[in-house]
């Protein structure tokens, strides 16, 4: 390895004043140890004041360098080795890198079985390396293991690959490099393929995006890996020993090599902070360290962006990048590696384009500088010609080369619009070719608002990718929804996916759907002017422009109408009828608004969100083909239920006089909320119950309404609720929905709906008895108990969220509406049920909505006597109750977090 800058190495280590200590007769361990500690605390030191990774990552390895072989010469000095051990730096620490956490591997290279003295000296060396603090991984191979090692795991065959000579013989040295070389073992070829797999594989493993919030900085796509794999190959294949020698051999250019050691110098300072900052290995930059990461290189706040904010969004853009650079040159690699060999002729496409070896290129050099709508046209042909492989190095490095010229002239070249359009129209491979246009830098260019949400991330949980990402996901699930062979994960969009009219509007409602995001003032509204510029520039009508600009400015009504109002209302429902205005808009925004939710987050959608949204549409179809101008009266939609419930509980044998007594006592507001199967469900049970059963405790695993659905039926008394909910919470319930109905005679009929902490639906029959059982002794208690602290999950600690309580009157229904936004936190729901029940408040219907780490939760509630609340000071005792019991979970978070 090179020497690092000479002027730290007396920083790191002063070797005079370390001979004199020894010769002295201090303790060797303690001289060594004292050395290595001052070292390390120099090279942090020098990191803090300004000094890069990229000058300290190859000192600190020639700091252990000195340390290692001066070791080795001591203990070594008195062993007869004749020339038959070595010691050998492998992986990271061989090609000279090294971060303060980083692992220190090293390999003890043997001519012969390590027997006798031999092995003594190799133990007592390796016990004196952890007595000193350094964390070695050893291994300890003959010249024979290495080959026979390397041959059965490419792992081994690539740490051997980047080793690097500390101590003992050279020849031993080179003959292990030569044995394991690509003449012997791991040929290029299928040294190639084993690692483009390895990388394949790794990325599916982070969901094929580097866009995640908490990403690991050396595996994710993108990553300090990615960079491995290009220097892996290169040396395998061209016998480099830098990135920098690619360069010559005329496989990067001279900008590209650049824009690779800057990436990756961005990533190492990165990564040095992260392993200073944890006091030992971490390469994932998880929410604990990114604001912290931020304020130490710099970042600030500013009105409209948090500084780790931009920090993060410095790291994404970095990483798509070098994810860019990774794909090209593995390309070039592929074709110099894999196709070397075949020389068939190309085959024309048009006469800017050709099909080499399955890889469509340009047919010259200077296609995109006389037509610069290939640019886009590149990306319509791999559509067309689902044969193609992919886009041929050269010809990624032309793309690379123009994207200057997609300009104001070109967007506004008609050639140019038409082609996107035609690539939007396409039966197949549109989300392909949208995340190889943004890859190749070509959709932000033409898109320049997408450009500029490229890498640009909110630091909240809600959004667990960055906002280009996410978009990107919202429109592979809107195709996944026009596909056939992906019908059977959720039926009823593809159903509705077919009947679109034009499938391509959906697809840019989904493109401008988030786009204003960060430019602060309503992202919707600024996105839907957006839309509609676009639409109008690209030749869309004035009604399908008004529709895609409509889409992205509701794109998340209805998903904010099916978790935060009362939809069993028909007033809720003849209202949001009256915003699709017909059935159309209705489809294109349901099917918009399940994708988003999808791609916002892999946690989010679940089979109550589904059934939820799906409650939504029907009730809102129904009363569009009822027709607005007559909207659904509430005791018609009372007497549909009844009707279809009757018939039902006809079927399970119950006297139709049994059902009228049992009926008579429930309120309309009971039919109205709950389903005819619901219904019959409950009716049937109480039908069947006597006084001596109660409370009655039913489970449904898994409800039409999606998850598992509680059914309580017991005499009303105050503290139901908080009982019901602590239960709840003890069994690491969550809770989605609650429904409170109070009966004429005293009775309350209770459901929730609830979810395993997996988001699964309750499965097993053992879980479902002990839910039944938890819930019967807990209802049986004459009040609930303090509600227990719990545990912070340790990302909601790094996101702040202020308590709002806010009230007001829901007049046709006689109820309070009290709004809780708060941050989420386990035990929440317990703790607003006691406060209830301190402040005598009956709930009467509940929504539930957790936004990331935050929790907008919507309680209709009265007073004891069933009377909405309306003064002031009852308002302020219960804000005041329910912000204390919060406030003891606020200290429990401080605490946690040093705060």
């Amino acid at each position: 390895m090179t020497d690092p800058r000479p002027d730290h190495h007396q920083l790191l280590l002063d070797p005079v004043e370390l001979e004199r200590r020894l010769a002295a007769g201090e303790s060797t361990v303690r001289v060594f140890r004292k050395a290595r500690e001052h070292g390390d605390a120099m090279i942090q030191s020098l990191f803090r004041e300004g000094v890069p990774a990229r000058t300290l990552v190859p000192e600190r390895a020639w700091f252990i360098d000195q340390l290692l072989m001066r070791a080795w010469q001591r203990l070594f000095a008195d062993t007869d080795c004749d020339g038959a051990v070595a010691l050998v730096a492998v992986g990271g620490y061989g090609r000279g890198e090294l971060h303060p956490g980083s692992d220190i591997d090293i390999m003890v290279l043997l001519e012969h079985p390590c027997e006798g003295a031999l092995a003594e000296s190799v133990e007592r060396f390796l016990i004196f390396l952890w007595d000193i603090g350094l964390e070695v991984g050893h291994s300890v191979r003959t010249l024979a293991e290495c080959v026979s090692e390397a041959e059965a795991d490419i792992t081994v065959a690539t740490n051997l690959m980047e080793a690097r000579l500390l101590a003992g013989p050279k020849g031993l040295y080179q003959r292990m490099r030569e044995a394991t070389g690509p003449t012997h073992v791991w040929p290029t070829r299928r040294f190639f393929e084993a690692k483009l797999a390895e990388q394949e594989a790794r990325h599916l493993k982070y969901h094929d995006t580097a866009y995640n919030l908490e990403p690991n900085i050396k595996e994710s796509p993108g990553g300090l890996r990615d960079i491995h794999m290009v220097g892996w190959v290169a040396k395998r294949h061209f016998g480099a020993e830098t990135l920098q020698d690619l360069v010559h051999h005329g496989f990067l250019t001279k900008d590209e090599y650049e824009d690779l050691i800057s990436g990756e110098s961005f990533l190492w300072d990165i990564r040095f902070a992260l392993h200073v900052r944890a006091g030992r290995r971490e390469d994932r930059l998880i929410f604990d360290h990114q604001s912290e990461l931020a304020r130490q290189f710099g970042y600030t706040d500013l009105d409209s962006r948090l500084g780790v904010e931009r920090l993060m969004q410095r790291y994404f853009r970095t990483v798509m990048r070098l994810s860019r650079l990774n794909e090209m040159l593995l390309q070039l690699f592929q074709e110099a590696i894999l196709y070397a060999d075949d020389n068939e002729p190309p085959q024309l496409i048009n006469k800017r384009f050709q099909a080499r070896k399955g890889f469509i290129e340009v047919t010259h050099q200077n296609v995109f500088r006389r037509y610069p709508f290939a640019l886009l046209e590149v990306f319509l042909l791999m559509q067309q010609h689902p044969e193609l492989k992919g886009v041929r190095a050269s010809t990624i490095r032309l793309i690379r080369a123009n994207r200057h010229r997609i300009d104001a002239r070109f967007r506004k070249d008609l050639r140019a619009r038409s082609l996107f359009m035609e690539i939007l129209r396409q039966p197949q491979g549109i989300t392909h070719e949208l995340r190889r246009m943004h890859r190749y830098g070509v959709l932000g260019r033409y898109i320049p608002a997408f450009g500029d949400i490229t890498g640009l991330m909110q630091h909240d949980l809600f959004h667990v990718y960055t906002v280009d990402s996410h978009t990107l996901f919202v429109v592979r699930n809107l195709r996944r929804f026009a596909l056939a062979r992906h019908a059977d994960e959720l039926p009823f969009c593809h159903s509705l996916m077919q009947r679109l009219p034009k499938p391509e509007l959906l697809y840019l409602a989904g493109l401008f759907h988030d786009i204003a995001k960060g430019r602060g003032g309503d992202h919707s509204e600024l996105g839907a002017e957006d839309a509609w510029q676009f639409c109008q520039e690209h030749g869309l009508s004035q009604h399908d422009s008004r529709l895609v600009s409509w889409l992205v400015a509701n794109h998340l009504l209805m998903s904010m109408t099916a978790q935060r109002k009362d939809i069993s209302d028909p007033e809720v429902i003849n209202a949001f009828a009256e915003r699709m205005g017909d059935r159309t808009r209705l489809d294109y925004l349901y099917l918009l608004t399940v994708a988003d939710i999808r791609a916002t987050n892999p946690g989010l959608w679940n089979s109550w969100k589904d059934s939820l949204l799906l409650e939504l549409y029907a009730a809102t179809n129904r009363a569009l083909r009822r027709g607005l101008e007559y909207p659904m009266d509430a005791d018609e939609l009372v007497r549909e239920t009844q009707q279809q419930a009757r018939r039902r509980l006809k079927v399970k044998g119950l006297h139709h006089m049994t059902v009228k007594s049992i009926w008579q006592h429930f309120s309309a507001d009971y039919f109205l909320r709950y389903s005819a199967e619901e219904i019959a469900w409950h009716t049937e049970a109480i039908a069947r119950s006597s006084p001596e059963d109660l409370p009655l405790v039913l489970l449904e695993p898994r409800s039409a309404r999606g998850g598992t659905e509680l059914f309580l039926y017991a005499r009303d008394r105050e503290n139901l609720f908080a009982l019901t909910v602590q239960a709840l919470d003890q069994l690491n319930l969550d809770i989605q929905d609650a429904r409170i109905i109070t009966t004429e005679n005293g009775h309350t009929l209770d459901s929730y709906l609830v979810l395993e902490d997996n988001g699964e639906p309750v499965q097993e029959p053992w879980r479902k008895e002990e839910i039944i059982h938890v819930l019967r002794d807990s209802l049986h208690r004459p009040e609930p108990a303090p509600p227990a602290r719990r545990p912070v999950p340790r990302q909601l600690r790094h996101f702040a969220v202020d308590t709002e309580i806010n009230f007001s009157q829901d007049s046709a229904n006689q109820r309070t509406v009290m709004e809780l936004l708060t941050c989420d936190r386990p035990g929440l729901l317990a703790r607003v049920g006691y406060a209830f029940a301190r402040c005598h408040i009956r709930l009467q219907n509940a929504k539930i909505a957790t936004i990331g780490a935050r929790a907008e939760d919507v309680f209709f509630i009265t007073d004891d006597r069933n009377r909405p609340i309306t003064d002031p000071a009852r308002f302020d005792e219960i804000r005041s109750t329910i912000r204390n019991l919060l406030e003891e979970d606020q200290d429990l978070v401080e605490r946690a977090t040093g705060l």
